[in-house]
């Protein structure tokens, strides 16, 4: 019996940074190579500030291949009619918008992180993808990477018992001393800071591990809290604290959850305490690649540990990019594994914290509220 084709998604992409370099480095690798053969994926557009700009992106990102189109406006890449599912990396304050307009025109969506900027903005975003019926998600990689699956599958299986506590960090030096207030991480303009920048991967940790974990029933948090500190230069957090209780079904469970921008991470990155183990994940939390198990007696000794190690080519953001495409095959406009719920209480999460460390935006930064 013949095989059947997999199915080829094809991809525009908005904005030609970093994050969105590093996307389709990952993009135009061979789905083989990570044993994935239902799905596949081509660039068909690019889109920037300047035609000059997107070809440049893509001489350098895909070789120069000639079946990618360079675009100067967004608006050309969303009339596109190649173009199927569009992946937006501008800075999430500008996400809404884009998002917005891609699915105006009927595009299947992938969003960095984080999403938007208040969850008002993201309720507003999946109102429109239901009313166009597309697919929109949040690209929150770490969840579809093979390690994360394997951590939640140990922490789930009960060997361990339930889960008690879970600390995450993830935090970067800027040297925010030596950059320019105008720089995405300072500029309140730009939605700058520790939590919106860094915090999504502390918190999905605790998403994966805690929200997640059968015994929780996927039931909110039962209490927030969160402390800032703001740096004198700009006023945006520069550490920021947040704790989740989840109390409310069968779990019992507390999540410890820090970001800074002006030292590096800890390691462990992630530590998840459960009834009879340990679980440490080494850093950087957003796409680690080696974790511990450790065993405990009755007594609370530690009876054995094991490591696993993790490897595949490329960075780790092509796992996310096959779950969209698989989704848009099956007809799907949400995943299941990062579903707009997920999104919504990251962002929800992150308005609270917001307000308990009085960060407020600068007028016309949200464009929903």
């Amino acid at each position: 019996m013949a095989t059947e084709a997999p199915l080829q998604l094809h991809w525009g992409i908005i904005s030609t940074g970093f994050i969105a370099e590093s996307f389709v480095k990952d993009l135009l690798i061979d789905p083989k190579t990570r044993d994935v053969h239902d799905v596949v994926h081509k660039v068909v557009a690019v889109g920037s500030r300047s035609v000059a700009k997107a070809q440049e992106f893509i001489d350098k990102v895909a070789g120069g291949e000639k079946s990618i189109k360079p675009y100067g406006t967004y608006e050309e890449l969303y009339a596109d009619k190649n173009v199927e599912a569009i992946y937006i990396g501008t800075p999430h304050t500008y996400h809404y918008t884009n998002a917005l307009d891609a699915i105006k025109a009927r595009k299947h969506v992938l969003c960095e992180k984080p999403v938007t900027c208040n969850g008002a903005e993201l309720r507003s975003l999946i109102a429109a993808a239901k009313e166009h019926n597309v697919f929109f998600m949040e690209a929150l990689w770490t969840r579809f990477q093979p390690l994360s699956l394997e951590v939640i599958k140990i922490a789930q299986e009960g060997t361990l018992g339930a889960p008690l506590v879970l600390q995450a960090d993830l935090s970067g030096n800027f040297g925010l001393d030596k950059i320019p207030k105008t720089h995405r991480i300072l500029d309140p303009e730009l939605g700058g800071g520790a939590l919106l920048d860094l915090g999504p991967y502390p918190l999905v940790w605790a998403i994966m591990l805690l929200y997640e974990n059968p015994l929780n029933e996927l039931t909110n948090p039962t209490t927030i809290t969160g402390n800032m500190l703001k740096t004198h230069l700009t006023n945006v957090d520069r550490n920021t604290v947040f704790t989740l209780n989840f109390s409310k079904a069968k779990l019992s469970a507390q999540a410890i959850l820090s970001c800074s921008i002006n030292l590096n991470s800890p390691e462990p990155g992630v530590t998840i305490r459960l009834e009879k183990g340990t679980i440490k994940v080494k850093p950087p939390i957003y796409c680690p690649q080696e974790f511990t198990v450790e065993f405990y007696g009755n007594t609370g000794n530690l009876v054995r540990e094991e490591k696993r190690v993790f490897q595949y080519i490329g960075k780790g953001w092509h796992f996310q990019a096959d779950e969209v495409a698989r989704c848009i095959r099956d007809g799907k406009n949400e995943s299941s594994l990062w579903g707009h719920n997920k999104s919504l209480l990251e962002m929800e999460i992150f308005d609270e914290v917001r307000k308990q460390g009085e960060y407020v935006f600068p007028p016309g930064v949200e464009k929903v509220i």
